[in-house]
């Protein structure tokens, strides 16, 4: 061997050498601490998921946000930090796992329909324009390209599970009108009621004289409409509602939530053509007749079919991307690396 070869192989072995040093350097730097005498792990392989590396880093980056929360409201000892470290890292194989299947089926988004998702983000939240839409964004601690990035993630997710999971699933008429029969309650309308009440107006802050008189008159009000007198005559001629002169006290129709409190509560316990005694609320003393308790009527199959339809749905798709989920992950190569005392 001459001396300019000699030399050439001296040198490729001495580029080996080096780049198993800096490898070797790295590999360190990943593991350890580099000016921690104790060697602390500040980063380590979590996991290896058909070859792509998890690491530990990527683990509490990805708990930190739920840790932090759990902290403030002091719920959160180191059994629950570990176990929500172990929860993130199963969301990451799984992501992982969905960036895989992405990649496999060669699954784009384009930049318009990015784009789009962005106008219907703005649209949606009322956000006028780029500028307050990035405003809000940093107001989360996200760049506008971070969040961009993880729409593309989401629509790409999206896509996937339209071709994997929601193409194949059928609901059939019968299905629907099953789903109809087992929930008439849902579809029920809420019963309404239809009343009449005299008002009597006083509060807290009248003179107690003023307050006394006005609960006589009304007790003997009470006492003429209970004994089965005109209720609608007594609100025209008693009444300090100015509507009642006119409709004798009709507070109309109205369903459960729409009334004053103190008002519904007692209209909930009364049967039709019932007297109540006097209601008291903040402006005043009430006389409360119920005219009418209308049973809520049941809704129409044929008007409910796309809204059943898309309930129906949406539990196939998540229970069939629950199944799929777990189908992907048995036909993967997953390896969980023990992380005692770091996860």
């Amino acid at each position: 061997m001459d001396i300019q070869s000699t030399l050439l192989f001296l040198k490729m072995g001495m580029d080996t050498i080096m780049n198993r040093i800096t490898f070797f350097s790295m590999l360190a730097l990943l593991l350890f601490g580099s000016n921690n005498a104790s060697a602390r792990i500040v980063n380590a392989i979590a996991a290896i998921v058909n070859d792509e590396v998890i690491t530990l880093y990527e683990v509490n980056r990805e708990a930190q946000p739920i840790i932090r929360e759990a902290e403030k409201k002091e719920l959160v000892d180191d059994a629950a930090r570990s176990q929500i470290r172990r929860m993130a890292l199963d969301r990451l194989v799984e992501k992982k796992l969905v960036e895989q299947k992405i990649r496999e089926l060669n699954i784009k988004v384009s930049e318009e329909e990015i784009r789009q998702a962005i106008e219907d983000v703005k649209k949606q939240n009322s956000i006028p324009n780029q500028e307050a839409l990035v405003a809000a964004l940093a107001n989360q601690g996200l760049s506008f390209d971070q969040y961009r990035s993880q729409l593309q993630e989401q629509l790409e997710k999206l896509k996937l599970v339209s071709l994997e999971v929601r193409a194949k699933i059928h609901v059939s008429e019968t299905e629907l009108r099953e789903y109809y029969e087992a929930n008439h309650a849902r579809y029920t309308e809420d019963e309404s009621f239809r009343a009449r009440h005299i008002f009597f107006k006083t509060n807290d802050k009248s003179p107690a004289e003023d307050i006394k008189r006005t609960m006589t008159t009304a007790l003997m009000v009470l006492a003429e409409a209970k004994s089965g007198k005109d209720f609608a005559e007594l609100a025209r001629n008693y009444s300090e509602d100015p509507a009642a002169r006119k409709d004798g006290g009709d507070l109309g129709t109205f369903k459960k939530g729409d009334m004053q409190a103190e008002l519904e509560s007692t209209i909930l316990t009364m049967k039709p053509g019932e007297v109540s005694e006097l209601v008291y609320t903040p402006v005043g003393f009430h006389i409360i007749k119920l005219e009418e308790r209308i049973s809520g009527k049941l809704k129409p199959f044929e008007g409910l079919k796309a809204e059943i339809e898309e309930a129906i749905y949406r539990k196939k798709s998540e229970e069939r991307f629950s199944q799929w989920s777990k189908d992907l992950r048995s036909k993967a190569s997953v390896e969980l690396k023990d992380l005692s005392g770091l996860l």
